[in-house]
């Protein structure tokens, strides 16, 4: 025990060691004593008697003691009585008194009219019947009675120039004090805290062994390393094994790191990157891609039309007049096209985007391959929200154009990226309106031992390429990144990535754990 007595004196500030050598003189030293004593402030001391309670070496009492006053309205209303008695010392009289007819009646001010009528329907002493303010039977035994707020007021002049302790009122007082509590502006409650010291058995202890005051040195100078003047000081030791407070660290929203991870790996593989409008016009969202007009996706129950602007600007006539021929007859791609008569106004609808992929054939048109590009935005679709499902998720683009790539270029660029993201990925065939050798990526999840189902590619048809112009073969992926987030934090409730879970949020590590090359 000694060797822990000395261990925990050598640990106490230099204040603490003051505060409880005061207490070994004194025990009923207050705190303001103890700071002039000692050459403190009684910050400096309250500061050291926390930290002394929370060893258990001493125990720190609280008293708290309320004291009333009068405001200056209150000592008005105490020398010539309540508003509402004045008036009903005239009703006594009257017996009613009509609305209008108050003020003049009763000598009470216009602005007190409200209270006044507020308080003797409370006390019961009057009522309201049409305009008129008729006493009450009730109202008419306070005559010669005064009510606990009345009372009050006057114990209060009588003690104008003294404290009023609350603790010496009887319990008429203490309830004229909760009616005049209730009015604010008649009295002021003023509360004073005095703390007092106990010496526990382990601060005993401490005293018995002895302790030294001591300067001791928080942080060196440069000049007491150069003079070795360091040798000499004291130097406090500190507890690596206490407590310490939890702190939680400012940090991104888990889906906000997870979208800035896969924005930093596709920089990292050379692509630039690309935004789009969330409010797009259904020729660069559908029409664009080849989908055509009486597609299902297009559907109200499965798209969000827009009422204002009801329709958006379409691009120049020969881009629109060559996406018309390649829907209806294949224009100069070779293919069949869809064999409708395609309708300008239907393109012209306004929606919000179902996809990112409008962004890929809005950069293709304005940009000549070589390129690669990607893009990170939200989309829209007539979901119901369920455990899986939202209306607005996010969703990953990406577009690879150049001479000579192929499916296999493909399939390594998706490799790369899953595999950057700690995935090992696969590929089944699928089908897409806009693309053909189209596939889904399936990652493997070793925890469940199973594949699921994470993004589509393919390369865009000649039906997509060639009315904007494009030559070479292009190289389309996306995937959508709440799916991802889903796995990555390992929930099952997609809601959860948009609820103010601060408990949950707090868990999510500040570092996510993947190392990016």
């Amino acid at each position: 025990m000694c060797e822990d007595i000395t261990k925990i004196i050598d640990e106490l500030h230099i204040y603490e060691k003051k505060l409880l050598k005061s207490l070994k003189e004194n025990e009923n030293y207050t705190p303001e004593e103890i700071a002039k004593i000692n050459s403190m402030d009684i910050k400096s001391v309250m500061s050291a008697a926390g930290s002394l309670a929370s060893k258990d070496i001493i125990e720190v009492e609280k008293s708290v003691t309320e004291s009333i006053k009068l405001t200056d309205v209150g000592k008005k209303y105490a020398e010539i009585g309540l508003p509402e008695r004045r008036v009903l010392n005239v009703l006594i009289d009257e017996k009613e008194l009509s609305m209008k007819d108050l003020a003049t009646s009763t000598g009470i001010e216009n602005y007190e009219i409200k209270i006044v009528i507020g308080w003797l329907v409370r006390k019961k002493w009057a009522k309201i019947d049409k305009g008129t303010v008729k006493l009450t039977d009730f109202g008419a035994e306070f005559k010669d009675k005064k009510g606990n707020d009345e009372l009050l007021l006057k114990y209060l002049l009588k003690s104008i120039d003294s404290v009023v302790s609350i603790s010496d009122f009887d319990e008429d007082l203490l309830e004229g004090l909760k009616q005049l509590n209730d009015r604010k502006n008649l009295i002021e409650v003023e509360k004073q805290t005095e703390h007092s010291f106990k010496i526990l058995e382990k601060g005993l202890k401490i005293l018995n062994r002895g302790i030294t005051i001591q300067e001791e040195a928080t942080q060196l100078t440069s000049e007491q390393i150069k003079t070795g003047e360091w040798k000499n000081l004291k130097y406090r030791p500190y507890d690596i094994n206490a407590e310490y407070p939890e702190v939680f660290p400012g940090k991104g929203h888990p889906l906000r790191m997870i979208i800035e991870e896969i924005r930093e790996i596709f920089l990292n593989l050379g692509f630039s990157e690309s935004n789009g409008c969330i409010l797009e016009s259904a020729f660069w969202n559908f029409d664009s891609l080849f989908q055509p007009q009486d597609h299902a996706a297009r559907e109200m129950q499965d798209t969000f039309y827009v009422k204002n602007p009801i329709s958006c600007n379409l691009p120049d006539e020969v881009l629109v007049e060559s996406v018309a021929k390649t829907h209806e007859n294949g224009g100069n791609t070779g293919s069949e096209g869809w064999n409708y008569n395609w309708s300008k106004e239907v393109a012209e609808q306004s929606v919000l985007r179902t996809h990112t992929t409008g962004i890929s054939t809005r950069f293709l048109e304005e940009n000549k391959p070589p390129l690669k590009m990607f893009s990170v935005g939200r989309v829209f679709r007539r979901e119901t929200i369920t455990y899986k499902h939202l209306p607005e998720f996010h969703q990953v683009e990406g577009i690879v154009a150049a001479d000579g790539i192929s499916y296999q270029n493909l399939l390594g660029t998706l490799k790369e990226f899953y595999k950057k993201l700690g995935f090992e990925v696969r590929f089944r065939p699928a089908y897409f309106p806009y693309t053909y050798l189209s596939t889904e990526c399936e990652v493997y999840l070793e925890e469940k031992e199973s594949w699921i189902e994470l993004g589509g590619s393919g390369m865009f048809r000649p039906e997509v390429l060639e009315p904007l112009g494009i030559d070479v073969p292009v190289l389309a992926f996306g995937l959508g990144i709440e799916r991802l987030a889903m796995i990555r934090y390992d929930i099952s409730d997609i809601r959860m990535l948009y609820k103010s879970d601060i408990k949950w949020l707090r868990e999510i590590p500040v570092d996510n754990g993947i190392k990016l090359d």
